[in-house]
């Protein structure tokens, strides 16, 4: 045989081998993007779940989601600009922005639609198709941003003169959360959580039927006001199974000088002085319609396993802020009290460890932050929350912030550091100071105790630096000028 004629058979050769095996080699397989179920709470405190210590609520399903994902004990609302705390909470959350510049680009949210800036476009852009229902309470239409969407909810359902003021003990109670004739969240025939959750069912059979990723912003009007449920979970608490908080007071020490009194909404929803009778029937119908609410997530659940998806997707499921529903001598959410400012924060997923908790400050817009992660987006200079994945799989040990901000109109500020918050508020000239550790329900004020004077005025500077980072133009220093160095 020739030399050449064997070089050719060699060659030939190679070539036929390396054609066969380069068939039986497995090609790398794109993962396919992960789905996101975001399912988002209204006037939902952190201590209303059972799983998080309160023994008297009633919330299996979202006890189930606690023992399977990541808890954030310590997420937070920014704040607000008026009294509409939700408004302002929801505008941060879709477009990325700290709470004043996410006011001033209220007015100009159709120019942020069309240069693509809301959570939703982001997604979509990543290749995801987006899915919306609920509550929306942000100053542009949600059909301008989403693929799909069904129930566009107002702030809240329509409330009546007789849910306010009420109950006094004693006088016949006029107004039941269970009477349909109400309207509220029986406006249309069916509770609007239950409708919420039978659009859910019909948005994931339908993503199951697609290829693409979904993002599926899913957003129930409960537990916010009127607090209306059925009967049947109204009669799971009796009113004398319902405590009183520890913080109770018959009214805020400072009411009238916080930026408003009684004569707003919230407040108004229970008389004056408090009692002990009102707030436990306010209670009473807070849990009741979370109860009804936790059991709508559970059809959600079903449905996500059904669609055959649930594998690849993770749940976040948080609320817009807390409610004091009674602590403090307040009802609403208009304050800088833990129980008004921090909801619950709980993410699930396929590589986020089971049963955990993380106590790392952080603020409840980072879900959006932590949505663009896992979908590949890059996250855009414009959008100043954080992801909170790293801490989620335990990969980080702290928060991404070093000190957390809150405020409420011109009439509150607010700083918590390393355990401790101090609050101010310029109308009273009055600053609280609390230690958070020791004293999680606020109640004992270290403001005028000598030894904590370095750190109330060490706080109170920081307080400052994070104004002007947030471009907050309320100035505290001729207020508190003998803080202010």
């Amino acid at each position: 045989m020739s030399t050449i004629k064997f070089a050719c058979i060699t060659a030939l050769t190679v070539i036929c081998f390396s054609v066969f095996f380069s068939g039986c080699i497995e090609k790398p397989v794109k993962k396919p993007k992960p789905n996101i179920l975001f399912i988002f709470a209204d006037d939902q405190a952190y201590n209303t779940i059972h799983a998080h210590g309160n023994n008297e609520i009633i919330t299996p399903t979202l006890d189930k989601l606690t023992h399977e994902g990541v808890t954030f004990s310590h997420a937070y609302n920014m704040g607000a600009w008026h009294g509409a705390v939700c408004v302002a909470s929801r505008t941060m959350l879709n477009t990325g922005r700290f709470v004043w510049r996410a006011q001033r680009n209220e007015k100009k949210l159709k120019e942020l639609a069309r240069e693509k800036q809301f959570w939703s476009q982001m997604m979509e852009d990543a290749g995801y198709e987006t899915y919306f229902s609920g509550k929306w309470h942000v100053k542009i239409s949600p059909d301008s941003i989403f693929n799909h969407v069904r129930h566009i909810r107002p702030g809240m359902p329509k409330a009546t003169p007789e849910g306010y003021n009420r109950p006094i003990e004693g006088q016949q109670d006029v107004w039941s959360p269970y009477d349909t004739t109400f309207g509220g969240f029986w406006k249309g025939g069916k509770h609007w959580s239950e409708v919420l959750a039978d659009d859910a069912e019909i948005f994931l059979e339908d993503a199951s039927n697609k290829e693409k990723p979904f993002f599926m912003y899913l957003a129930f009007n409960a537990p916010h006001d009127p607090r209306q449920s059925p009967k049947q979970f109204v009669d799971m608490y009796p009113i004398e199974d319902i405590s009183i908080p520890e913080n109770f007071l018959k009214e805020y020490t400072y009411n009238g000088k916080i930026g408003y009194g009684r004569n707003l909404r919230d407040e108004r929803l229970a008389p004056f002085p408090r009692t002990e009778y009102a707030v436990k029937v306010n209670r009473q119908e807070y849990y009741a319609i979370i109860t009804h609410m936790d059991t709508q997530i559970k059809r959600i659940l079903a449905a996500l396993e059904k669609s055959g998806k649930k594998d690849n997707t993770y749940i976040f499921f948080t609320a817009d802020h807390g409610l004091a529903c009674g602590s403090h001598g307040l009802m609403g959410k208009q304050s800088m009290y833990d129980h008004s400012i921090r909801p619950p924060m709980i993410v699930i997923g396929p590589d986020i460890p089971k049963n955990q908790r993380s106590n790392a400050d952080v603020y409840l817009q980072d879900v959006m932050a932590s949505a663009l992660e896992l979908a590949g987006v890059e996250k855009p200079n414009y959008v100043e929350f954080n992801s909170l994945i790293e801490l989620a799989k335990g990969l980080a040990d702290k928060g991404n912030y070093d000190a957390i901000y809150g405020c409420y109109t011109n009439a509150q500020r607010m700083i918590r550091k390393d355990g401790y918050k101090l609050i101010a508020y310029p109308k009273a000239e009055v600053t609280l100071l609390f230690d958070i550790q020791n004293d999680p329900l606020e109640m004992n004020d270290l403001s005028e105790k000598a030894e904590y004077g370095e750190l109330k005025q060490t706080l109170f500077n920081e307080l400052l630096d994070l104004q002007a980072a947030m471009e907050d133009t309320t100035d505290l220093k001729p207020v508190f000028p003998n803080l202010a160095l």
